[in-house]
């Protein structure tokens, strides 16, 4: 016989993103950005279109409240820096990746399909990575 199983609730029992998980992500993203040699049009592209005014905010330590679209794209980040730091031993040449053109990305840079700003690019380059290391 068959019995239904108890249904995950679609709305998470935790809150949004704390003032402090914000302004963690937000710094480790500025400083990723600054390993990657990414310009601050394109960090702003990257983060679907942030504001010139607010992401220099986020540099000078001012963080607001993250919506859940930008919380989405700061973890899909954190992701690709994670698996760049997987597959390579030295973080120097895991952070030139991200302008390195590369055959499977149709001959364009990760950071080129990133700063489309579309969330599909960073989810590609993500999934991309994640393949490359096995995850799939």
């Amino acid at each position: 016989m068959l019995h239904e199983l108890p249904r995950t609730e679609a709305v998470p029992d935790i809150a949004t993103i704390t003032d402090a998980e914000s302004a963690a992500m937000a710094r480790a993203v500025i400083r990723l950005f600054e390993r990657w040699g990414v310009s601050d049009a394109e960090a702003r592209n990257v983060l679907g279109g942030l504001a010139a005014r607010t992401y220099a905010r986020w540099k000078g330590g001012e963080v607001g409240r993250i919506d859940r679209d930008l919380a989405t794209r700061l973890s899909l980040l954190m992701g690709i820096h994670k698996g760049l730091r997987y597959l390579y031993t030295d973080p120097e040449r895991g952070y030139a990746w991200v302008k390195k053109a590369n055959a499977n990305l149709d001959g364009r840079t990760p950071l080129e399909i990133m700063t489309e700003g579309s969330m599909f690019g960073l989810m590609r380059v993500r999934n991309y990575l994640d393949a490359e290391r096995g995850g799939w």
